[in-house]
């Protein structure tokens, strides 16, 4: 996890206002599950503990915490990483086991 100035612009965005971290991470695994490596994500988020969770999670996952976005809005940057862990659909906090690991074709 590095911490760096958020770029410009995001290439996706993630509206989890009035969600508590739980339901905000579901939403966030959702919405990049498909998006490529580089994709820099700017979640907005009003749950307190958004700003020790996102990080966490980063750190958690292999993407970069890019921090907070200036504006009116609490928004928060991270750039998605090649070869990230994957973590669990129901549980993004939780990574896959091993058993549960997606398999090459």
């Amino acid at each position: 996890m590095t911490h760096t100035s958020p770029p410009a612009g995001p290439d996706l965005t993630v509206d989890g206002t009035g969600l508590l971290c739980v339901t905000l991470l579901l939403r966030l695994r959702e919405r990049i599950d498909a998006a490529p490596p580089g994709t820099v994500v700017h979640v907005i988020a009003t749950d307190p503990a958004a700003p020790l969770d996102l990080p966490a999670w980063c750190h958690l996952t292999g993407h970069t915490y890019l921090g907070p976005v200036p504006g009116e809005r609490p928004v928060y940057a991270l750039r998605l990483a090649a070869g990230a862990r994957a973590t669990r659909p129901d549980a993004p906090w939780h990574p896959l086991r091993r058993q549960e690991q997606p398999r090459d074709r």
